[in-house]
């Protein structure tokens, strides 16, 4: 049997999704708010709930609890370890972050974590996703009105670039290596995947040229890139209604971008997908299209 974590979430809840579809599969979803029989409440808030909810579990895929302090970061990812142990779980699957990330402020947690379930009694593989394409995405939603009225889109990449990934392929990867694992125990051998680390980078990086030129064939007309200071984004940032550890780590991202180490040097996702990556400039302009820049230079 395989629990998912984190299914009210959308990487969570797209690999649930996708195990779900495969046949000889069975999974469970993991969540605050359980309410069916195939649900099993799991708060990583509430450690004394855990081991109930993992028991049975062959394989766990646990979905990176990163919406906090680090030091709460780092207490619910230990509770998990510490409940997988005494539930018998025969292996942990963790969604961590790509060597991309390593100088951002969120990569510390995951390294901890990583190392913290690698001292499991469980085998472990650990899933290093790339950053997700939402992070353009939602610049370019952001700066489509904008760009629409001035001609420039403003934004705090310098002139970096980042590597970003569709989340649906990195579920596609995760349920994968999941299905595998739980076939592979289940057949009495261990998961093919364990003691694996792989980097799940996306093969586009995009800068602040590449987006406005997204906006610029949207709207019809020239978009021109203007590199933000850290200064004005973060006093934009202090207005926004985030929380004070989101601005740190918006920051911290930008701050990478910046100074050209935000980009992958290779992947393994290709050779864990069936299909071709999701394209990141399709997604661009989808968002550009909602955030409704061709109404907005109208008006």
């Amino acid at each position: 049997m395989i629990l998912v974590t984190g299914v009210s979430g959308g990487l969570g809840g797209l690999i649930l999704r996708g195990l779900s579809r495969l046949d000889g599969i069975e999974v469970v979803a993991g969540t605050r708010a359980a309410d069916g029989v195939t649900a099993r409440r799991v708060d990583f808030d509430d450690p004394q709930s855990l081991p109930a909810a993992f028991a049975g579990v062959d394989v766990l895929l646990v979905v990176s609890a990163g919406y906090a302090e680090d030091d709460v970061v780092l207490a619910r990812h230990g509770a998990v370890a510490d409940a997988a142990a005494r539930a018998g779980v025969k292996h942990l699957i963790y969604t961590s972050l790509a060597a991309s990330g390593e100088s951002m402020t969120i990569a510390l947690p995951h390294r901890w974590s990583e190392d913290r379930f690698a001292a499991g009694p469980y085998t472990t593989t650990v899933l290093r996703n790339g950053l997700y394409t939402e992070v353009p995405v939602g610049l370019a939603a952001a700066g489509a009105r904008e760009a629409a009225a001035t001609g420039v889109f403003a934004a705090p990449f310098g002139d970096g670039r980042i590597s970003v990934v569709a989340k649906e392929d990195l579920a596609d990867a995760a349920v994968r290596v999941a299905a595998e694992s739980d076939r592979d125990l289940t057949a009495g051998r261990p998961s093919r995947h364990a003691g694996k680390v792989y980097e799940l980078e996306g093969g586009t990086a995009v800068g602040g040229a590449d987006i406005a030129a997204v906006l610029a064939e949207a709207l019809g007309r020239p978009v021109a890139y203007r590199p933000a200071s850290l200064t004005e984004t973060r006093l934009a940032l202090n207005g926004s209604g985030l929380e004070p550890y989101q601005i740190t780590h918006a920051l911290s991202v930008f701050s990478t971008i910046i100074a050209g180490r935000a980009e992958a040097a290779g992947s393994d996702l290709p050779r864990l997908l069936a299909t071709a990556e999701r394209p990141v400039r399709a997604a661009l302009a989808r968002a550009v299209g909602a955030a409704g820049a061709g109404g907005a230079e109208e008006a």
